[in-house]
């Protein structure tokens, strides 16, 4: 399953950094699914194709969020999320609406990591 942060984030913005993924961005913040990965042209998301390098809305106004299509629980290059281990106030935690194997994630990493 992937990764969310709570509304008790404290926008430390200690997670950030530590997303091999570039999947963790700063609240009213837009994002891509090129930021920080190889991918180019179109890429399937939950909310259907999109265009690797358009700006996304942000998912939170408020506080750090994480994309989900872009969250791999850190599989593939750690043995913990990174995001869950440096938060100060425990606020990564998995998000129950997005359940997903381990081939899931590593097939996303690789997907996003070509």
């Amino acid at each position: 399953m992937a990764i969310m942060i709570t509304d008790e984030c404290i926008n430390c913005g200690a997670c950030e950094p530590e997303c091999p993924n570039n999947a963790i961005y700063e609240g009213g913040m837009d994002w891509s699914i090129n930021d920080g990965t190889s991918v180019t042209g179109m890429y399937s998301t939950e909310k259907g194709d999109v265009d690797a390098e358009s700006r996304q809305e942000p998912v939170s106004d408020e506080f750090y969020y994480i994309v989900p299509d872009k969250c791999t629980e850190c599989v593939g290059f750690h043995e913990e999320p990174q995001c869950a281990a440096v938060c100060p106030v425990d606020c990564c935690v998995d998000d129950p609406e997005r359940e997903e194997s381990e081939a899931v994630l590593l097939a996303r990493k690789d997907a996003l990591h070509l």
